[in-house]
């Protein structure tokens, strides 16, 4: 079994399993049906890319959610 990896995400530390995608970590933050914007090491990787997108020990990962409002 390998070592989960130590990420930051928004500032906060964080582990994922090894292997994990952006994909996974939107689950596992419970943000699936959410619309969000995820920025990873100051890139920002489209939605259509977070299941192919896979995260790397240290990675800095920014999560941010569109508010409608008036």
């Amino acid at each position: 079994m390998k070592a989960p990896l130590d990420i930051q995400v928004n500032g906060e530390p964080t582990q994922v399993a090894a292997g994990a995608t952006l994909a996974d970590l939107v689950e596992q933050l419970a943000l699936g049906c959410r619309k969000i914007a995820v920025a990873v090491n100051r890139d920002v990787v489209p939605r259509s890319n977070f299941s192919k997108h896979s995260i790397e020990a240290a990675d800095q990962i920014e999560i941010l959610e569109a508010v409608g409002g008036g």
